[in-house]
């Protein structure tokens, strides 16, 4: 008896173009270096974005905040010392230095100093108005008339001439702005009080103190 044979029909997946089939395993797996490419790359840019900002805190901080300039006295000398034991005069050799330490020049109006004996005036000079570069000293040399005449009696007065040394004040305010990157300006004062000790047997310039 012949038997009919039975075909037996099997199912094959259809092929890819290329003739490949790619497993669910390796669809995961360059699923996952997707990912990782991705978020190297926020990392990447996450970086980029904190150096810039501390990159621009820096710049803020040192070039762009404004400090205030100062004034000071340099080295000082006397001539032409006149003295007695209840008056003083001299010529007192000067140089004022407006010292900036800010990445911009400092340009400042005329000011005035003016040296003191228990804060009555015994002498002034004009500090005329100038500039004081980026990071840089403006140095002015003065000559300063001082002369203790016109005070009233003092008996202190008369016992520190007596006594050889001589103490005066000296104060001064200069205005004026501090000027950064061509646009931006800032006022600032740049003030001094300094503490002056004349020998008066010697004419010379004891100590010299600024702050």
């Amino acid at each position: 008896m012949a038997e009919k044979s039975q075909k037996t029909h099997q199912t094959y997946p259809l092929a890819s173009e290329n003739g490949y089939t790619r497993s669910d395993g390796e669809s995961l797996s360059e699923d996952e270096l997707k990912r990782k490419k991705r978020i190297k790359c926020f990392a990447y840019i996450g970086i980029f974005i904190v150096f810039q900002m501390a990159i621009g805190a820096v710049f803020g901080l040192t070039v762009l905040k404004v400090k205030t300039p100062k004034v000071r006295l340099g080295t000082s000398t006397l001539s032409d010392v006149t003295s007695s034991t209840t008056s003083f005069s001299s010529t007192f050799n000067t140089q004022i230095r407006v010292k900036n330490t800010n990445w911009g020049p400092y340009k400042f109006d005329q000011g005035v100093v003016t040296f003191m004996y228990q804060g009555a005036p015994v002498g002034t000079v004009v500090v005329p108005k100038g500039k004081a570069g980026m990071r840089g000293t403006k140095k002015i040399n003065v000559n300063v008339s001082l002369n203790t005449a016109a005070l009233p009696s003092s008996s202190t007065l008369s016992s520190e001439l007596s006594g050889g040394v001589l103490t005066l004040t000296s104060e001064a305010k200069l205005t004026g702005k501090v000027e950064l990157m061509l646009i931006m300006k800032k006022k600032k004062s740049a003030s001094m009080n300094c503490t002056i000790q004349i020998d008066v047997s010697g004419k010379t310039v004891k100590s010299l103190e600024c702050k």
